[in-house]
């Protein structure tokens, strides 16, 4: 129980209980902004339909920053 006029206890992501789940529109805007503020593309692997160019993108994360976890790796 807070008293009246009592300042608000501090915002966290990380508090879980006080926000619903993000949704697919809310997804879509953040990487709209991440794409004309910094020039960052967000783009699931899944949808990139062309397989050599998904391959690429695939190729070059794995470089980066290593393997996904559950990642398929085709018998390899």
């Amino acid at each position: 129980m807070t008293m009246h006029g009592a300042p608000q206890p501090p915002r966290s992501c990380l508090d879980r209980g006080t926000r619903s789940p993000i949704n697919d529109t809310e997804v879509n805007a953040m990487r709209a902004a991440a794409w004309h503020r910094h020039g960052v593309a967000a783009i699931p692997v899944e949808d990139i339909i062309d397989p050599w160019l998904r391959q690429a993108i695939t190729n070059e994360a794995n470089r980066r920053w290593g393997r996904r976890n559950g990642e398929n790796h085709h018998g390899r």
